[in-house]
This record gives structure tokens, sequence and C-alpha cells, in this order.
């Protein structure tokens, strides 16, 4: 197969790209970033498929995920998470072309006292969980069979920016931080969602289906705080700082956030037999594997 996927310099993106080289042989992977695919440009988008042989899979993994920047920069968080998303979906639909795409928990208002399931109401209450879903909308109306929509939490990696990162590095520089303590998800290793989307990928049923398009959540097991993450963080790095709970009226931020964003993952897991990993062994994974590189 020839397979797409976007974003190759985000977290899940080079996650998907270390798993392709360490375990794939047989599939032919083509993984583009801004510089190939540039999704804030649709002119590039069409260029892009026009001199460009089909594939049999596209995976974005490209989004604007910068929560709060979004509340200043509406139209590039439109265009990059909706728009191109639309256009993708339409060149998808037209060349016959599966598509896997990503999104988020934060389609979500984070009032439900019950872990989320894929049916329940969406209501995002900030500009990034409002493109997002808009671009779901848009991938079931242009894409009514042929895709799959994985909706994820609090991704963290080796790369990039994300919480995990960050809390090691403050906690090296300070001695004393606050973090917010009541809003509540589950942390997802990029390293487990690009196993699972691989998973999707070579699954025989999903390969020779074209199925009514599809949504499933995905992300590690448990719910946890941000609070309760960066106390997990130290302890497993050794690092001595102390942590004040503070609450969300504390922490004022330009984008809202849901207060409780933990997702079912019985769907996905009985779909494709994923069984979602607990969230502190896929931690103590990405604390060890960050510590013996230099990024």
């Amino acid at each position: 197969m020839r397979i797409l996927v976007t974003g190759k310099d985000g977290q899940l993106g080079r996650s998907v790209q270390d798993l392709v080289t360490n375990t794939e042989r047989n599939d032919n992977f083509v993984f583009v970033g801004r510089k190939e695919l540039d999704l804030s440009s649709s002119a590039n988008i069409d260029r892009y498929f026009a001199v460009n042989d089909k594939f049999d899979i596209i995976v974005n993994c490209a989004a604007y995920t910068a929560v709060d920047k979004a509340e200043e920069e509406q139209d590039l968080a439109n265009q990059i998470n909706h728009l191109a998303v639309k256009q993708i979906a339409e060149i998808a639909a037209q060349t016959e072309t599966k598509l896997i795409h990503i999104s988020t928990d934060y389609v979500f208002n984070g009032n439900s006292r019950a872990p989320y399931v894929e049916v329940d109401k969406t209501d995002p209450i900030n500009t990034y969980g409002k493109t997002k879903l808009a671009g779901e909308i848009i991938i079931q109306k242009a894409m009514p069979t042929s895709a799959t929509i994985i909706r994820t939490s609090w991704v963290y990696s080796e790369y990039g920016n994300n919480f995990v990162k960050t809390m090691l590095r403050l906690g090296r520089e300070k001695k004393e931080i606050s973090v917010v303590s009541d809003q509540i998800g589950s942390p997802t290793y990029a390293a487990d969602l690009a196993k699972a989307i691989l998973t999707i990928v070579h699954d025989s049923g999903y390969q020779s289906q074209e199925g009514t398009t599809k949504t499933y959540h995905y992300s590690n097991e448990g719910e946890v705080s941000w609070y309760e993450l960066a106390k997990k963080i130290f302890s497993m790095s050794d690092i001595d700082c102390l942590i004040n709970p503070i609450s969300t009226e504390q922490y004022p931020t330009p984008a809202k956030r849901p207060n409780n964003t933990v997702m079912s993952k019985n769907k996905i897991a009985k779909t494709f037999g994923l069984k979602a990993i607990p969230w502190m062994q896929s931690l103590k994974r990405c604390l060890l594997n960050y510590s013996k590189q230099d990024f």
C-alpha cells in the first residue's frame, strides 16, 4: 500500500515515522510536513495532490494545536483544522482513498460525569475545539464511507512542545510551581497512538471494506488531573520541586478548557482489538526514552 502521513514534524507524525522505520517493510509510506504540504494554503494542497501519484490511505496527523493562540488566530486555525481537512477529504473521496483523521477530546464541553462515548453530544468551548469539530463534520459529509476519525487527548512525546517536557524543564529550573488540579483527562503517549493507527491500517477488515465513516476514541487508560500528572512526572524523574494545586479560576488562559474529557475506548477495543495501555506505564516509557536521547 501507498500511505501518506501528514504532519511529519509534529509529535504524532514523528512517532509514526519512528514506528515505521523500526517495524515496517512492505508498505510505501510517504511522510510530509509543511514544506511539502502546507495546509494553510488551499492552492498548495491542490498542487501537491495533482503532481503526486494516488495514495491508498491518507493519515492526517497535521493540525493547528496551539489552543490559546487559536483564540487570536481563528482564521488560521479554521483553515488548517477545517478547510484544509475539507479539501483532503474531497480529494480522498474523488480518488477512492481511505482517510484516517486525528481529532480531539476538546470537541466536548467537559461537563459529563461519565466517560464520553463516540455518540455523545459535542459542544466545544474554545476555538481549537470548534475548528476540530468542523473538520469532523466536513469529513462525514464529504466521505460518508472510507474515513476513520480518531479522537485523542493530552498528547505528549519525546518530541515538540507538550506538558511532560514543559514540566521536566520547569521542575529543573524552579523550586516551586503551581499546576491546575480541577481539569481531568487521559494522557496519550504519541507512540501508543501511532501504534494504534498502524494496527488499524493493517487490519484486514479495514483494508478490505469501504464501510461507513466512523469515529473512535483512543487514549491511554485511566484518568488524572494536570496536577497529579505533574507530580508523577517529578517522582518518576527524581525531580525535587514543590507543586501547588490551583483551580482553573486561579490560572486564567485565553482559551477555556473543559473540566473533564475522559473518553471511553470500548468501541475501538471491540472493533480493532486495541487495548489501551495504562497512562502511568506509558509515561514511564516516554521518560525513559527521553532520558536516553538528546532532543
